[in-house]
């Protein structure tokens, strides 16, 4: 038997919204990632500071999570 109080807690915490926005996102992608970003830089939609950025984060976020 689940505890319903602790399923609505669980369920309101950033990491699970942000794990839920992640799946939605992966679920739609569709193309080659690397080919994509580098539109975005080509395109001038993001910068090379941005995303310098977006890679120090996610190598963060890696490290925290202990994917090598």
């Amino acid at each position: 038997m689940s505890n319903p109080l602790y399923g609505m807690i669980q369920s309101q915490t950033p990491i699970n919204g942000m794990i839920q926005k992640f799946q939605q996102f992966s679920q739609m992608f569709r193309g080659d990632p690397r080919q994509q970003v580098q539109q975005l830089l080509n395109s001038g939609r993001v910068s090379q500071a941005q995303y310098n950025q977006a890679v120090q984060m996610a190598n963060q976020l890696k490290k925290m999570m202990g994917i090598r």
